[in-house]
């Protein structure tokens, strides 16, 4: 049996339901009334039942902004221009602000910055798990500039216009934002950064770069990614700058990076319990070194541990907690789930004439139940996940006997996820506060401690 095509070209076939209307166009300017603001720190409107959400806008403002991206009913946009401003609104300190896609809540005092975050922290503790902590610790804040000690520089090489690009992406695009100065960084990076995008674009083959890092520890360090090998001169005129600068030059092609002078040793020192951990490019470390000295110091606190106590620290990292734990501790345990950091972590430990914290790796994506150095218990458990959180290893969590459990997140929102499961196995939420380890921007850390029992 056939069927005859249809010759008819008016046919026009939609598809049920959904929204029919014409998407918003990219460059559209509209007026917008902000209603309140959300957690990311954008404006939210509301126009024809669609959702706006306003990067630079603040809640009761009257504002001009500009479409970036459109899907459904939700538009993302940037503030054009303030039709009428909040009194909260101040002026943005750095000079990029309007195009940089970095810091993006610079428009708000830094009190009403960690307002937000606070803000924030709450409403994801109560809508996805219904707690809220039986008492609020206050933010752990340093300055709202000059902290940054580490940072990445995209570099891009324009064969059309034949130069080189550098700086940092702009918002909600791939775009690279020309930047020599960027006011959150430590002074020593400061002052790299002020003349590196000469050096960079002086080089033979500037097209053979990949990125940049920044970094300022015990040595401040420039690390050279390279898609192609570099020309001896190229290096050694990289060389030359870092030597002027006070820098170690690092480089990496296809391996890992390597100092240009093997002699060269990175770190970060944990001053108050007297430990100097080696750190080099690629490893995680916290950027702000003044909110992470807190923040360690707050977990200790929160942890009150005792001399002849067992303690778990997961996702351990470089040992950022699990060396400061172990000065108050019987033994440490501390878990990473990459084999080269446990190896980094441990010989922190032995540099440090640390002897009482043994190092293991597992998948901390998976049950800790059949682990051995799981079976004893342990009094206390220190856990500082990534984004996704730990909802695997906290399914089992009450099985290790611990009293007392401090959480540190990088997302509230994986943080109330888990939360919620550590209230359904007996913990209570008794307190939580948030970290400020990124001024000027809305990215929420936090830390929460759990106690078993009434």
């Amino acid at each position: 049996m056939s069927r005859k095509k249809s010759t008819s070209s008016n046919l026009r076939f939609q598809p049920a339901g959904g929204d029919r209307r014409a998407q918003v166009p990219v460059g559209k300017k509209q007026r917008l009334d902000i209603e309140r603001l959300a957690g990311d720190g954008r404006g939210i409107a509301f126009v024809e039942g669609r959702t706006w959400f306003v990067s630079g806008a603040l809640a009761g403002e009257a504002v001009e902004a500009r479409v970036l991206s459109a899907r459904g009913k939700i538009v993302e946009a940037r503030l054009e221009r303030v039709l009428q401003g909040s009194p909260e609104r101040r002026e943005a300190p750095c000079r990029h602000y309007a195009r940089c896609g970095g810091c993006t809540v610079q428009h708000l005092p830094h009190a009403a910055q960690l307002a937000l975050k606070q803000r924030q922290l709450a409403e994801q503790l109560q809508r996805l798990a219904g707690v809220q902590p039986e008492a609020w610790a206050a933010p752990l804040a340093g300055p709202e500039f000059g902290y940054r000690r580490r940072a990445r520089l995209a570099v891009r090489w324009d064969a059309k216009a034949r130069e080189l690009q550098v700086g940092f992406r702009a918002e909600a695009s791939q775009d690279i934002i020309a930047i020599d100065d960027c006011p959150v960084l430590v002074q020593p990076l400061q002052a790299i950064l002020r003349h590196l995008p000469t050096v960079l674009r002086s080089l033979s083959t500037p097209q053979a770069l990949g990125h940049v890092e920044l970094f300022s520890g015990s040595a401040d360090s420039v690390l050279v990614r390279h898609v192609s090998a570099l020309p001896e001169q190229d290096v050694a005129r990289l060389q030359a700058f870092c030597q002027e600068a006070g820098a170690q030059l690092w480089l990496q092609g296809e391996g890992e990076p390597a100092p240009c002078d093997p002699a060269s040793r990175l770190g970060f020192s944990l001053a108050p319990w007297g430990l100097e951990l080696a750190w080099r490019p690629g490893d995680f470390v916290q950027v702000n070194a003044q909110v992470n000295t807190q923040m360690i110091e707050q977990a200790l606190a929160w942890l009150n541990v005792q001399q002849d106590e067992r303690v778990l620290d997961l996702f351990c990292g470089l040992g950022n907690f699990a060396l400061p734990l172990a000065r108050q501790a019987r033994e440490v345990v501390a878990v990473e789930g990459v084999q080269t950091m446990v190896d980094r972590a441990a010989a922190n430990a032995q540099a440090n004439d640390v002897h009482n914290v043994r190092f293991f790796q597992a998948d901390l994506s998976q049950s800790l139940a059949a682990a051995e150095w799981a079976a004893e218990g342990f009094s206390a458990v220190l856990l500082d996940p990534p984004r996704d959180g730990a909802h695997e290893v906290v399914q089992g969590i009450a099985r290790l006997k611990a009293r007392r459990l401090v959480y540190v997140s990088c997302n509230p929102a994986t943080l109330a996820r888990d939360a919620q499961v550590l209230v359904g196995q007996g913990y209570r939420l008794k307190r939580a506060g948030i970290l400020d380890m990124f001024p000027q921007t809305a990215h929420v850390e936090a830390m929460a401690l759990f106690e078993a029992g009434q």
